[in-house]
């Protein structure tokens, strides 16, 4: 018997009844696509390493230039991404647009380093974050149990996983949840902010500009930092298939939600700087925990209450997104001006030769080797469909298991 013929599918999936191909059925709106961006976006970048900026910058206001300057190039990434997801309507985000434009080869090789690496690594490390904070609160006045953090974090994995197994809908329901907690958290630390302004703590904007680092390497660095708190911006068009009315609700979708993360993190770095000295600002661990400790006293929970939800929303967001990357990978055997995409690809030359050039590693060369070793698989699975017998059994019978239908190629 073969899965691909059964009639039925699960809560997420659809068979079409004229071509007898399944399908991801179209159930988001454009409330949960702004969920889906914004909550992915803001994880724990924005309450715990901002100094990083401020360091590799030198001053206040240049940090807080480059805030700004690297919510605008996710936006024309995510326009330009938004333009690709209206001309190729399919899930997958990157992988797809390399397959479908470059070819298999290049697909491939980013497909295996996001699912053995990349997303794994995103996971586990936004899950230690939730971990940290979630159990610092039962162990006052002293480190946290190592394996404990490791167990909570494992945990966490564990339930997002399952939950984005069982139904889009409800993985929906909790982004949009923690997307708004994360927001009225955000929301405490910018009215906080603006409050001590009025009360005329504006000292560190007096000479915003004062020892501003210059040079292709620490402006490099610095974008860096600041775009790992913007990381997540492409994540809605990896589920471009599940989306409803993808061409107005996608373009919509990132014209809402990166405007709102980067005036949300302007503000919230504005805010910072108001409550503590740039000396401060680079000598604390958790940014947001020392302006809590500042300016809310013993309401401080409140915020770590916000990093926690903050943290496993956003891994709630790279769970949702990276599973279509399997997905569509699986599936396939393996123009607004075009000034923005030439824009954003320059930034992204850069912000690859940048760090290399101005501090070389030897970790680079161990990245490259670890990239180009997907060959080993490509080459005979892939490239010459080597493929024996038993695998066939194997797939057949995790279907079977997991109640789960393959999928046909797209033409």
């Amino acid at each position: 018997m073969e899965v691909k013929e059964a009639s039925s599918t699960s809560a997420d999936g659809k068979m079409d009844e004229d071509t007898g191909k399944v399908h991801l059925k179209r159930q988001l709106g454009l409330i949960s696509a702004v969920s889906m961006i914004a909550g992915t976006m803001i994880g724990s970048g924005i309450f715990m390493s901002p100094q990083w900026v401020l360091y590799h910058m030198g001053s206040p206001g240049s940090s807080l230039l480059i805030w700004a300057a690297c919510g605008l190039l996710a936006m024309l990434g995510a326009l330009s991404y938004a333009e690709l997801g209206t001309v190729i309507t399919e899930s997958g985000g990157d992988y797809i647009y390399i397959l479908r434009n470059v070819g298999s080869l290049p697909a491939f090789l980013l497909a295996y380093t996001s699912v053995i690496v990349v997303r794994p690594a995103g996971i586990a490390g936004i899950s230690l974050s939730f971990a940290e904070y979630v159990v610092a609160a039962f162990y006052p006045g002293c480190p946290s149990p190592q394996a404990v953090i490791k167990c909570t974090a494992a945990v966490c994995i564990i339930v997002l996983g399952t939950i984005n197994c069982l139904n889009v809908r409800l993985s929906m329901s909790i982004m949009n949840f923690f997307t708004a907690a994360k927001l009225i958290v955000l929301l405490v630390i910018i009215v906080g902010g603006l409050v001590l302004l009025v009360k005329g703590n504006t000292q560190v904007f007096h000479n915003a500009f004062a020892n501003t680092a210059t040079g292709f390497g620490p402006v490099g660095v610095a974008f860096y930092q600041g775009l790992w708190s913007y990381d997540g911006w492409n994540n809605l068009n990896y589920i471009t298939e599940e989306l409803k009315n993808p061409e107005v609700n996608l373009p919509r979708a990132v014209m809402l939600a990166i405007p709102l993360v980067t005036c949300v993190y302007l503000l919230a770095n504005v805010s910072y700087f108001a409550a503590m000295t740039p000396q401060e600002l680079l000598t604390s661990d958790a940014v947001a925990i020392s302006w809590g400790l500042k300016v809310l006293g013993t309401w401080t929970w409140i915020i770590s209450l916000g990093v926690a939800l903050s943290t496993i929303g956003s891994a709630n967001g790279t769970f949702f997104s990276g599973g279509r990357v399997c997905y569509v990978a699986a599936r396939e055997g393996h123009l607004v001006p075009i000034i923005i995409p030439v824009i954003v690809l320059i930034a992204a030359v850069y912000l690859v030769l940048a760090p290399i050039i101005g501090s070389p590693q030897l970790e680079y060369l161990y990245v490259t080797l670890f990239i180009l070793s997907g060959l080993i698989l490509y080459i005979p699975v892939v490239r010459y469909k080597w493929s024996p017998g038993w695998f066939h059994s194997v797939t057949l019978h995790l279907q079977l298991l997991l109640q789960v239908a393959p999928t046909d190629k797209n033409n």
